[in-house]
């Protein structure tokens, strides 16, 4: 039977072309049905909206032509700190630092605009041979038989293709048709995201403030500017989401600090329910899951992007050497070596977040004083720290190829 290609990506938000461009480099045939109109969020101004990408992840990038077009919107990650405290008292006395140069690599990690970073992958699917981009589709229903797989759109067309990869979200519409379920729960929390300028340099410095109510990011970006991520419990955050934008900074300031002079905000302000949510399976047949899709995670460490591209490289990788290997690559057992490579790595990573959370978004005085001492030991051990360091850049263990820089 011919199909119109050889991998369905249904959704196109970021995991999902980066997976479409690593298999089509690698001389698979693949389309992306994207629900969104993908120009106009391409073209639109700054939003607030960025992401804190690994070593591991700018390797990914490297790897299928994105990383040179993004490259000079980049802001170098340099150091990282982490302190407890209370809005308006400042840090505790003992906080973590981590230095770009405790590892041989270079910066721990780059944060890039999602505008500039979703404009990239764009712009490369549009020039890669075997990749077919349909902006502005719906998944309306899916079938798999044991010959191959198809999607039916709104529209009525109907695509056929040997798998089908979910990189649809939290909701994932192909985990749902599946009949693949979902554990997890809500943290009470939600996050308010916006991106603020400020009069001094931030020095390439991100700063992770742990807050009873939970923790709030200030992670740099180019220029004097700043994409904040904060944490707060679901009440008190629907009620600061509705301040304007005047009052809006009036409460963050106070958590904010004034070490980088007087803020502004820049770009628009967002907010999003937090939970962990934990697919049962990543794999059934003939459907992969990949990022949010198999896996949804508290931002607190920024790992949530770094993670879907973790996937991405492992099931590009298995595909493609199944491929090569005249195996059919839609078939349980070729699926069966990427859920095995992934789901124990990316749980881990999500429990360990929810650790961190709970001991963290509180103000118990006993955990307080753990917590801090738990961090001055850290801090003090420059092998302890160097290990932290490298598991946060995915540079750790073997990860896939394409995240070492290594071509499929």
């Amino acid at each position: 039977m011919k199909r119109d290609a050889d991998v369905i990506v249904v959704g196109g938000g970021l995991n999902g072309p980066a997976l479409a461009l690593a298999l089509a480099r690698a001389g698979l045939g693949v389309i992306v049905i994207d629900a969104q109109p993908a120009q106009a969020r391409a073209e639109a101004a700054f939003d607030g909206r960025a992401y804190a990408l690994a070593i591991a992840s700018k390797r990914l990038l490297q790897a299928v032509g994105v990383w040179d077009r993004i490259a000079g919107g980049i802001q170098p990650i340099l150091q990282i700190k982490a302190s407890d405290g209370r809005p308006g008292e400042g840090p505790a006395p003992f906080f973590l630092q981590f230095d770009a140069a405790e590892i041989e690599e270079g910066p721990m990690g780059f944060m890039v605009e999602d505008g500039a970073l979703y404009a990239a992958l764009l712009a490369a699917m549009a020039e890669t041979d075997g990749l077919t981009h349909i902006p502005g589709a719906e998944v309306v229903a899916q079938e798999v038989t044991e010959t191959g797989a198809s999607v039916t759109l709104k529209d009525g067309r109907v695509l056929t293709g040997a798998l089908i990869a979910g990189c649809d979200g939290r909701r994932s519409g192909v985990a749902e048709r599946a009949g693949i379920k979902r554990m997890g729960w809500d943290y009470g929390q939600t996050a308010l995201v916006c991106a603020v300028e400020h009069d001094l340099p931030h020095d390439g410095t991100a700063h992770q403030f742990f807050m009873p109510s939970g923790p709030l990011a200030i992670l740099p970006l180019t220029g004097n500017r700043s994409s904040i991520v904060w944490s707060e419990r679901t009440e008190t955050a629907a009620a600061i989401a509705a301040l304007d934008d005047a009052e809006f900074l009036e409460v963050l300031r106070p958590r904010f600090g004034d070490f980088l002079g007087p803020i502004r905000l820049a770009g628009g302000r967002f907010r999003y329910p937090l939970n962990l949510t934990l697919a049962e399976r990543y794999a059934d047949r003939r459907i992969a899951l990949v990022g949010d899709a198999a896996h949804g995670v508290h931002p607190i460490a920024g790992q949530g992007l770094n993670l879907g591209f973790r996937d991405v490289g492992a099931l590009a990788e298995v595909l493609v050497d199944a491929k090569r290997r005249g195996e059919d690559i839609g078939a349980g057992d070729v699926l069966a070596r990427y859920q095995d490579w992934r789901r124990f790595d990316a749980t881990t990573l999500a429990l360990g977040m929810d650790g961190v959370n709970r001991l963290f978004s509180n103000d118990n005085p006993v955990l307080r004083g753990a917590r801090d001492l738990g961090m001055g030991v850290v801090g003090a051990l420059p092998g302890l720290r160097r290990a932290f360091i490298r598991q946060a850049a995915g540079i750790a263990g073997t990860p896939p190829k394409l995240l070492r820089g290594l071509a499929l």
